[in-house]
């Protein structure tokens, strides 16, 4: 189905950095899959927040969303192939009405089920529930706080998103999540405010650690940080403040040929909210296609074989920057 919201590469602005595949080249290095142990499943650009970077577009008007069919061939998929790690995103994953089932289908055909959450769609509406089933299926939740400063925050994600998303982490918390001894795993992701690269991961989970505990007495397991990717909003926002040639230039000087062997998109298989697969969540974003052309879940009888050619583009810099991207 087309989509309004995709990106066309061939209509990104060029940056004068080195084109990703040619910098791969000059190190001697080619971008291929390991074992495939990851699905990651995008249930929908559908969201409650509009944040200036995502790479998606995803917001409240969008209108792809995973259905009940496709999430039938996902928890067969899953069944088939029996993943050490299944991954659930979007948009907001909790908008999508077939979430439940989604989750308590996947359960029990991997030893790690990770939802991803910006905090504030766990608790709006009728969703109150879905924090009990989480806890009940021992999914490991993936939290979004971007900054620790509020003004930072709610300018990225919308206005109240900050203090909202204190309120769904203190009630993780009250159930065990974050908690030690719990087995309830609470991590959290953040990401810089602008065009600027974040600081290093053990720098900012002590920090975060220490002030959301001191201030707040909340508590969780890790935290994640990585680059904003130069895609959808975040793309759009480069553009039009005449940071995007700049910004590239920070990804790419920033490239670690040590961050290849760790990527994500090696051992992940990712399928879109209509059941296509791609390599990773971004080059979903581009239709950049696995394997080079557009393959349904239905279609799928073999994981990808380890050697496979990933698709590259220039977002990647921003998975080999530094320390690498989560």
């Amino acid at each position: 189905m087309y989509s309004p919201y995709r990106i066309d590469t061939n209509r990104l602005v060029p940056s004068a950095a080195v084109p990703f595949g040619t910098q791969l080249a000059k190190h001697g290095l080619n971008l291929t899959k390991a074992e495939t142990t990851t699905l990651q499943v995008n249930v929908g650009f559908l969201c409650n927040q509009a944040c200036q970077h995502c790479h998606l577009t995803a917001g409240p008007l969008r209108k792809e969303v995973m259905d009940a069919g496709t999430v039938g061939q996902v928890i067969d998929l899953a069944q088939k192939f029996r993943f050490q790690c299944l991954d659930i995103t979007g948009g907001a994953p909790e908008m999508n009405p077939q979430l439940a089932d989604l989750l308590t289908g996947l359960s029990p055909l991997t030893p790690k089920l990770m939802l991803r959450s910006n905090l504030t769609a766990m608790v709006d509406g009728h969703q109150n529930r879905l924090i009990d089933l989480c806890k009940r299926l021992r999914v490991v939740i993936i939290a979004s706080v971007p900054s620790l400063n509020q003004s930072q925050t709610d300018a990225q994600r919308g206005q109240g998103v900050f203090k909202k998303s204190l309120a769904v982490l203190k009630k993780l918390n009250l159930i065990g999540y974050g908690r030690q001894g719990s087995g309830l795993e609470l991590n959290l992701v953040a990401n810089p405010a602008g065009a600027f690269l974040p600081p290093a991961q053990a720098q900012s989970e002590k920090r975060f650690r220490e002030v959301l505990r001191n201030r707040w007495g909340i508590d969780f397991n890790n935290l994640f940080t990585f680059a904003n990717v130069p895609l959808g909003r975040f793309y759009q926002w480069l553009i039009r403040s005449g940071n995007y040639e700049r910004y590239m230039e920070k990804l790419s000087a920033a490239f670690n040929p040590c961050a290849i062997n760790g990527l994500m998109c090696r051992s992940m298989l990712s399928i879109s909210w209509d059941g296509y697969l791609y390599d990773c969540d971004f080059n979903q974003a581009v239709g950049l296609s696995w394997s080079g052309r557009k393959t349904h879940i239905s279609q799928l009888s073999e994981l990808p074989q380890p050697r496979t050619p990933i698709a590259v583009a220039d977002h990647c810099y921003t998975c080999t920057a530094g320390a690498g991207f989560t």
